[in-house]
């Protein structure tokens, strides 16, 4: 089924062009369709058209009726969504239609063979920190391709997982990981103590910022706790008495906005014990917040971070302020889970046990802790061993 057209070139030579369709491609099951010029005659035309047809005779079928990836995706995740939060299942819906449906999305699934799967997975960890996730994603995939019939067996199980560049990979996570020293953790705290000395009370909204600055950056590095689990704060999670937070709730993402949903696992329900200048901060926050929201005459609120108009405050809003902060003292912009790592990094340097790093954070399991901070752990086995030549001095 081709078709065969004369042309002239601007120079009023006379040539030979066809268009012809080949098949329907074999992974995808779309058309292929293809035009070739430049013939002298009709008839090396035709010969050139043979040629091609034989040598695509083997890389295309007609297909009548098969199932695609994203056919088989669009049933899959529904019932995933019964299995995870929904923060989660938000999360996992963007990192597969943005990396994973753009390559596989369009191939019939019968036709990916784990050729196709093992030099797309390799690409992954050539790229993305993350390729375990991704493989973990389409693995899941392919199992419920199996349960549907659609496939005898999943690809994805059969891959080899790259080892040297899962290693590598590790590196790069550990360079990845950011946070402030303790000399830089100091100067951002002391830069957002300062500034609300520099702001006229004539500036109310400005100082009522700058002091949630002040106490909201104190606590996420001083605490660990995750910044949704912050956010979710209420004045009954804080225990003045005991300088304790429990850490009940956290404020999640959802389709629809934010909302008020349990931590992210068991583990995550915990209470921190706090130093006492921290919560002298937090104190002090409690009557400036109280006194500023009554004066705009909001006299019910229980949160212990909101705007001026006494809502929530989310993670956006926290990464902005501390980008804007960090670049006014010359810092890197660590995020949100910056802080975090910077508390974790300080327990690590100050020789804590990390089995007691692994339960304030919050980490469903040590392995989680130990893999998080490889490099931090490596640096205090280094330490011990200082310290034991130093104790034994012989």
């Amino acid at each position: 089924m081709a078709t065969f057209k004369e042309y002239k070139l601007k120079n009023g030579t006379k040539r030979w062009m066809f268009t012809t369709y080949l098949g329907t491609d074999y992974v995808t099951g779309k058309q292929i369709n293809t035009t070739r010029r430049g013939f002298s005659t009709k008839k090396e035309a035709q010969y050139a058209l043979n040629q091609l047809l034989l040598n695509h005779v083997d890389g295309v079928e007609e297909i009548k009726s098969k199932t695609t990836f994203k056919e088989v995706y669009d049933l899959w995740f529904p019932n995933y969504q019964t299995t995870v939060r929904e923060s989660t299942w938000m999360t996992t819906d963007t990192r597969i239609k943005k990396y994973i449906i753009p390559i596989f999305g369009e191939m019939i699934f019968e036709r990916i063979d784990t050729k196709t799967a093992q030099k797309t997975v390799n690409d992954w960890a050539k790229k993305f920190g993350m390729y375990s996730m991704l493989l973990s994603y389409v693995k899941r995939i392919g199992d419920y391709a199996v349960t549907l019939e659609v496939i005898d067996s999943n690809p994805f199980r059969k891959i080899t997982s790259p080892k040297q560049i899962n290693r590598d990979r590790k590196k790069s996570n550990n360079k990845d990981i950011k946070y402030y020293s303790k000399e830089e953790l100091k100067k951002f705290l002391e830069f957002s103590e300062s500034h609300i000395r520099n702001i006229s009370d004539t500036s109310p909204v400005q100082l009522y910022y700058a002091r949630l600055d002040n106490a909201l950056f104190r606590l996420m590095a001083y605490s660990g706790a995750r910044i949704g689990e912050i956010l979710s704060l209420t004045w009954n999670d804080v225990n003045f008495k005991e300088n304790t937070l429990d850490i009940n709730k956290t404020l999640s993402k959802t389709k629809t906005g934010y909302k008020i949903t349990d931590p992210k696992n068991d583990a995550s329900f915990r209470e921190i014990i706090l130093d006492t200048q921290t919560m002298n901060i937090i104190k002090k926050w409690r009557l400036q917040q109280k006194e500023f929201l009554l004066k705009n005459g909001i006299t019910k609120n229980n949160s212990v971070f909101t705007d001026i108009e006494g809502r929530w405050i989310y993670r956006t809003d926290t990464y902005q302020r501390s980008k804007r902060i960090a670049a006014a003292v010359g810092l890197q912009n660590i995020g949100n889970h910056g802080f975090r790592h910077t508390h974790a990094t300080m327990l690590f340097e100050a020789g804590v046990d990390a089995k007691e790093i692994q339960e304030r954070l919050g980490h469903s399991s040590i392995t989680i802790t130990m893999d998080t901070y490889t490099h931090l752990t490596k640096n205090n086995k280094t330490s011990t061993v200082d310290k034991l030549i130093n104790h034994l001095n012989f």
